[in-house]
């Protein structure tokens, strides 16, 4: 079942995803050469408890951190540890808060120190691949028509798009209907609505689009071990299309800190 949100959910949505975006702009100036991830997951735990929230993704289905913390050739779900940030790593952090029964969720991709050529075009196609998705969230528009336009960006470019893992629908809760892949043929799958409600994830690889899951159990990587990119927005889908709900004045945000990737 798709839910369809109210004004009064629409706004608990949006304070839940005010708060991941200030935990990512907070987090965005500690990045650099030497600092570990687990003190940023401190960091941002101690910063989403401090708005009343609560980390969504720790003990989600025993998870045991605040944030995901995927480094380079890993895709999403690495787990923070005593691992220090190198100059040249990228590293995508995935953050979730639960608020007053409602979650948010986002992702971004930051570099570390110094960004190469090569990994400012991984970021900026798999940033720009994002924002083409969710243009095409649109009310009267078919679900699997964001997928196919984040495809054809990603392709065109010259990366490819992970098959296994998707973005979904968010409310209640941190994972919902519709799954939303982010490859596929356009004008199929439900038609879009005002009220709907959706993360959407774009995952790019440098290399081929296979991936597997390391002994943890949680981490992800490219098969390949060639880098990896990933950014995350949850949007309210309203009358006159999409709203990244990021951002509590104006429901949109660019970048979190960092100099713009575009």
């Amino acid at each position: 079942m798709i839910y369809i949100r109210s004004e009064q959910e629409i706004a608990k949505l949006k304070e839940s995803n005010r708060i991941n975006y200030e935990t990512l702009t907070m987090l965005s100036k500690e990045i650099k050469p030497g600092v570990t991830t687990r003190k940023l997951d401190k960091l941002a735990e101690n910063f989403i408890k401090s708005q009343n929230g609560k980390p969504a993704f720790k003990g989600y289905h025993g998870y045991p951190a605040t944030l995901c913390t995927s480094i380079n050739e890993e895709v999403v779900h690495g787990i923070p540890s005593e691992r220090k940030l190198k100059k040249g790593d990228i590293i995508g952090i995935d953050v979730g808060t639960f608020k007053d029964g409602y979650y948010g969720d986002a992702a971004y991709t930051f570099y570390v120190g110094e960004l190469s050529s090569e990994d400012e075009k991984l970021l900026r196609v798999t940033k720009e691949s994002l924002y083409i998705g969710i243009k095409k969230a649109q009310p009267g528009a078919r679900l699997s028509d964001i997928g196919n336009s984040i495809q054809n960006h990603v392709e065109k470019n010259g990366f490819s798009v992970v098959r296994v893992l998707v973005g979904h629908g968010i409310g209640r809760e941190l994972h919902e209907a519709p799954e939303i892949p982010n490859f596929g043929e356009a004008g199929k799958g439900p038609i879009i609505k005002a009220g709907m409600c959706f993360a959407i994830e774009p995952m790019v690889n440098v290399g081929n689009y296979s991936v597997s899951t390391l002994s943890d159990n949680w981490t992800v990587v490219t098969s390949d071990k060639k880098k990896s990119a990933h950014f995350e927005h949850s949007i309210i889908i309203t009358k006159n299309g999409p709203v990244i709900m990021a951002d509590k004045e104006n429901g949109s945000i660019d970048f979190y800190g960092q100099r713009k990737i575009d």
